[in-house]
């Protein structure tokens, strides 16, 4: 299976992943990894991507995910479109979608340190965000360790 940790920044995609990772002893990659330069300049500079600068990192993702067919993927994949580009034909691909309320991962965002993505920028993935009906979602809200648990439960 490929799982895919979503959510908007500052949701806990790379925390949770690894923790899963070592759960599953699955490789874990981190989505921003494979953002093209450009892309990090410019949410660095506080511009939000659109569609046009997503689709080479899509798909970069995408033959990832292809070549690897036992991994846990961290990716925003705001967008349903941008799901279906993911997932392609593979039926072996689990959403996991990590759900906060926007003052809640605001505060994670101010705190976090060496990012690119900014507090600022956060409003802009929510406003983006099409929440998945296909979907294991899990609420933030709750320590790490109970996140985890509730994942493993899940797809067990």
């Amino acid at each position: 299976m490929t799982y895919i940790l979503m959510g908007v920044a500052g949701s806990g995609k790379t925390t949770i992943g690894k923790l899963l990772s070592k759960q599953l002893d699955y490789p874990f990659y981190d989505g921003d990894d494979f953002h093209p330069r450009a892309n990090i300049l410019k949410m660095s500079r506080n511009l939000a991507l659109d569609d046009r600068d997503r689709l080479p990192w899509l798909l970069r993702l995408k033959e990832l995910i292809d070549n690897n067919p036992k991994i846990i993927v961290a990716c925003s994949a705001l967008k349903k479109s941008y799901r279906t580009i993911l997932q392609g034909e593979n039926k072996q691909v689990i959403w996991i979608y990590l759900k906060g309320e926007y003052s809640e991962i605001s505060r994670r965002i101010e705190n976090r340190q060496g990012h690119f993505m900014k507090r600022e920028m956060l409003r802009s993935q929510f406003n983006t965000l099409e929440e998945p009906s296909n979907a294991i979602t899990i609420s933030i809200s709750q320590d790490t360790t109970a996140i985890v648990k509730q994942i493993l439960e899940q797809i067990e």
